[in-house]
């Protein structure tokens, strides 16, 4: 009985001595850290990050960060104990083979989590803190020998402690929010940025470092560490977002070993955000990183990348507000196409797939991005969606919204695209004819009247036979048009006049136009 209970007593109490008070030899504390490295790993992971098992779990990215271990740390230094918050001596005082134990012991130090939403509380403290993390910064930023496996664990669980926080936001609701409601928002400014700033940069200094082992620190930043510095995007600061941005890049081009899993990961948030929540801060800084990842896909691309495109880059255009890293997602789009010419196909029917219909706005944002895709299609992949998309074109020239109707008729400004069209004119002409003939004699904008007579002019002088045709059409179809409305009338004055006399003739009820039930006498 006595030995399953002091089986069931925790068993670290002597490692978080060891953690807390430093060492006076930094090859003990690297032997006993290198006994515990399986473990240590995992030991700052948040215990309800989900795993990527696939692309219906519902992601939990942990910005809940293993609060556990920050509130042990806490519990250490509030109260009475916070008295004995004071600075340690600066690393120049100390020699060369003290300096990674005090760096531990400033490691420690700075474990401890401030409360900065009362600026008049800790002051002192705060300032101490404040102070180590530039001197760590300075001496990480300096160092000139490899990091010990007992400083790179010291300094992730630092980071860990610091960093890893649940936002106190309201959650996603899951329903979309318009763009322009996003954008009026005011953006939230986390109050403990001035440390979490100096953190941020400790860590990029570390990862970014010549002295740090990527085979000894991928054991620490692993990928439950991965996992929730990717739920950090969400932060409302965009200040943080974008020094994350910047961490996350260095550690895909540090750790190669990670780079599947980071790509899975993102996956993860882009599905959750497409098809689930529509609401995530980090959708822009998300695609910028991804931007530079595709620019390095080597040739000729994998499965995995063309299915990234197919399953995440093009449904990122279904959401509403869209408009908020469109730029970016457009960037990341154009890799692809500038990559492998073959996928402009799949991409122009996609962007037709999710072409808007009432948006105007996001109209013109599309047809911005299609000039940037036929500048880098070729003549072969054009003619396989030309069709469907210039009739789509034909519909935005017809647009009585005169933005959208511009931007259609600037894609002759382009001479690559304009070279396909004429190359191609046989069969795209008799599709925007009608659109062309019509924004020409009625379009009430006259910026659009003149845009669309310039283009109308460019047909006429490369063919004029097949111009003339076009037109002999369009006039022929008018023609049949108002041959048709009009027999339409008449069927219909036929149908008022038989149903006026029956009305007339019987007290039954009949439906009657109120002019002929007014020309004919009561009953």
């Amino acid at each position: 009985m006595i030995k399953q209970i002091l089986n069931r007593l925790p068993r670290k109490p002597k490692s978080a001595e060891h953690r807390e008070g430093g060492s006076s030899n930094s090859s003990s504390n690297a032997s006993t850290s290198s006994r515990s490295s399986s473990a240590a790993s995992n030991k700052y992971a948040n215990s309800s990050t989900t795993s990527l098992s696939g692309p219906n779990s519902t992601p939990n990215y942990g910005v809940n960060h293993g609060s556990k271990l920050n509130q042990d740390v806490n519990s250490k230094l509030n109260g009475n104990s916070l008295a004995s918050y004071e600075a340690l001596p600066s690393f120049k005082d100390v020699p060369n083979s003290e300096k990674q134990n005090l760096c531990i012991k400033k490691l420690n130090l700075c474990c401890f989590v401030f409360d900065f939403t009362d600026p008049t509380k800790n002051l002192k403290e705060k300032d101490i803190k404040r102070q180590t993390l530039v001197e760590l910064v300075d001496y990480i930023a300096s160092a000139n020998g490899k990091f010990s496996e007992s400083v790179i664990q010291e300094l992730v669980k630092m980071v860990s402690i610091n960093l890893f926080r649940t936002f106190t936001s309201p959650p996603h609701e899951n329903k979309a929010l318009e763009a322009f409601d996003l954008e009026e928002e005011e953006p939230s400014m986390d109050p403990a940025w001035p440390h979490l700033q100096v953190v941020y940069e400790l860590f990029l200094r570390f990862v970014a470092s010549p002295e740090t082992d990527a085979k000894l620190a991928k054991r620490y930043v692993d990928h439950s560490f991965v996992l929730r510095l990717l739920g950090l995007f969400d932060s409302e600061d965009h200040r943080e977002r974008d020094y994350l941005k910047t961490v996350l890049h260095r550690i895909y081009g540090k750790f190669m070993v990670h780079r599947p899993f980071i790509r899975k990961a993102i996956n993860h948030i882009f599905y959750h955000f497409i098809f689930e929540t529509e609401k995530h801060n980090g959708i822009a800084e998300l695609l910028e990183i991804l931007g530079s990842i595709i620019n390095g896909f080597a040739l000729p691309l994998k499965e995995e990348h063309k299915l990234f495109l197919v399953r995440v880059l093009i449904p990122l255009h279904k959401p509403k507000c869209v408009s908020l890293y469109h730029q970016q997602l457009s960037y990341c789009i154009t890799q692809f196409v500038e990559k492998d010419c073959k996928l402009a196909d799949t991409i122009i029917r996609g962007l037709l797939k999710y072409w808007p219909l009432t948006n105007s706005s996001k109209e013109v944002m599309f047809l911005g991005e299609l000039e940037e895709v036929l500048e880098a299609t070729q003549p072969g992949e054009f003619q396989r969606c030309m069709v469907p998309l210039f009739r789509q074109v034909g519909r935005c020239l017809s647009s009585s919204h005169f933005q959208v109707a511009e931007r259609a008729l600037f894609l002759w400004n382009n001479d690559h695209i304009s070279n396909l069209i004429k190359q191609n004119r046989h069969v795209l002409l008799p599709i925007i004819f009608p659109s062309l003939e019509r924004n020409a004699r009625n379009h009430w904008n006259q910026a659009v009247q003149s845009l669309t007579l310039n283009v109308r002019k460019i047909f006429s002088d490369i063919d004029s036979e097949l111009f003339e045709e076009c037109l002999l059409n369009f006039q022929e179809n008018e023609a049949q048009e108002k041959e048709m409305n009009l027999k339409r009338e008449m069927t219909w004055k036929r149908l008022e006049e038989i149903a006026a006399k029956k009305a007339s003739a019987s007290n039954e009820a009949v439906l009657v136009s109120p002019r002929k039930a007014i020309g004919k006498p009561s009953g």
